[in-house]
């Protein structure tokens, strides 16, 4: 007689190895940044809709893939980076490594690998709108390519915030500092991950004025996977497609064809997912469906929709959904939200946010899921199981389900607009913690 566990094992592997992939060279992916609770900050008292542990979103079959933002600082004590995942992980409510000031969030290996389990790519978001992000020369820039590849990525170290959680790759959202060492950083990383036994993908997430101030050396020296653009905060983002010579998908799809070291590289269109989650640029589902029409049947290049982020898009009626709708040229029908499961995330109910911008918006009452969902019922349940099966216990003893954030929780304030419009984000913050100076109060854009 078969045991039941080893059944349970059987049905939990059939249905994750028939989850749909992520495909790197098609054109109706969604990648949505996780980690800075953009929808917290907006609407601070609104804690139910607050950011999510990750496994909370792997059931959503209609995001691909789910930077983690933000490892925000590069060098900080002992040489070793930092990360910051506002309500979620942090380096003042959460255990710190000996002798650093990065964060141990072994606790999110089980979501990472839950999500991995079904079929989503999940990458590390290096830098920010604020962030430490750096390099004094190429040689810094290879030995700390060597450092995250061990950290974070198939390498071995004592000090993985992720524990044995290995990612998908990294995203590079520099926006200050300079370019210098980045191509370096780069091609370092591809020593590691040539001949690598699982695939490793390299993005950048310029903003849509080409050529970006801070990326555009680095993307045309070194071959990108995949470039997110950032079309909001500028006068060539969403809101001014149809307006000519201001929205420019067309410029990136020329840079990928005749100047890109890789040829095939995607370029992705880079939304708000909601009315708070940028200064300006923001577009309806309707109006996002029309622009995705015209720019995937144009462009070769075109590889999906780039979200910011998660947070915003679930509380603004599931915006994500609606992009891959749109992607996939279907409809979406109208069903109940679900409600936010206490048991998959932390404590929210003691968090105050250290900033609370003027900006509301109430929340949806009701959502509709995307008919490419047809199944997600079954997928949400076999996600959930692969969680369950797969928890891994946080290196504090500490159970993620009760983890309470402390008042002085990172709710991080929305990202200054860039430099061509600087005065449009109303919303823009920079402040500092009164007991340590907090490098990663923004949103990244």
């Amino acid at each position: 007689m078969i045991s039941t566990s080893w059944t349970s094992v059987a049905l939990l592997l059939f249905a994750s190895s028939s989850l749909a992939a992520f495909n790197p060279s098609g054109n109706n992916n969604v990648v949505a940044y996780w980690g800075q609770n953009s929808y917290g900050a907006t609407h601070p008292d609104d804690t139910a809709n607050f950011q999510q542990n990750l496994s909370a979103y792997c059931s959503d079959t209609s995001v691909d893939v789910f930077p983690l933002a933000f490892l925000d600082v590069f060098f900080d004590i002992d040489g070793l980076p930092s990360v910051n995942f506002a309500n979620i992980c942090n380096d003042v409510d959460d255990s710190l490594f000996p002798g650093s000031d990065l964060p141990d969030c072994q606790f999110m290996a089980s979501d990472i690998q839950a999500c991995q389990a079904a079929g989503k790519i999940v990458t590390l978001s290096m830098g920010g709108a604020t962030g430490a992000a750096t390099f004094s020369s190429d040689s810094q820039a290879e030995a700390f390519a060597d450092l995250i590849w061990d950290l974070f990525l198939g390498g071995t170290s004592d000090t993985r915030p992720f524990g044995d959680a290995v990612l998908d790759g990294l995203d590079l959202d520099i926006e200050g500092g300079g370019s210098t060492g980045f191509a370096a950083f780069v091609t370092q990383i591809r020593s590691h991950t040539d001949g690598a036994s699982k695939p490793y993908y390299i993005t950048a997430a310029p903003q849509c004025p080409f050529p970006d101030a801070f990326l555009g050396p680095v993307i045309n020296a070194v071959g990108f996977d995949a470039v997110y653009v950032q079309f909001y905060n500028n006068f060539c983002e969403l809101s001014n497609f149809g307006v000519s010579g201001d929205f420019d998908f067309s410029t990136w799809d020329n840079w990928a064809k005749t100047t890109s070291p890789n040829r095939n590289v995607k370029v992705y269109l880079g939304a708000p997912a909601s009315p708070t989650a940028a200064g300006s640029g923001y577009v309806d589902p309707a109006t996002l469906a029309t622009i995705i029409k015209s720019t995937q049947s144009q462009f070769s290049s075109f590889g999906g929709v780039m979200l910011w982020d998660i947070s915003q898009a679930v509380a603004n009626d599931h915006y994500e959904q609606s992009a891959k709708s749109a992607l996939l040229g279907e409809s979406r029908v109208a069903t109940s939200a679900p409600a936010a499961s206490s048991a998959s995330a932390k404590s929210q109910s003691s968090v105050a946010p250290s900033v609370a911008p003027s900006a509301a918006s109430s929340a949806a009452s009701s959502v509709e899921v995307s008919t490419v969902s047809a199944s997600s019922a079954s997928v949400k349940a076999v996600t959930s199981a692969i969680s369950s099966s797969i928890q891994v216990q946080p290196s504090t003893g500490v159970s993620n389900a009760t983890k309470v954030i402390s008042p002085s929780a990172s709710v991080l304030a929305p990202k200054p607009s860039s430099t061509s419009n600087a005065t449009t984000d109303a919303q823009a913050h920079n402040t500092t913690d009164s007991s340590k100076v907090r490098r990663s109060r923004f949103f990244k854009f």
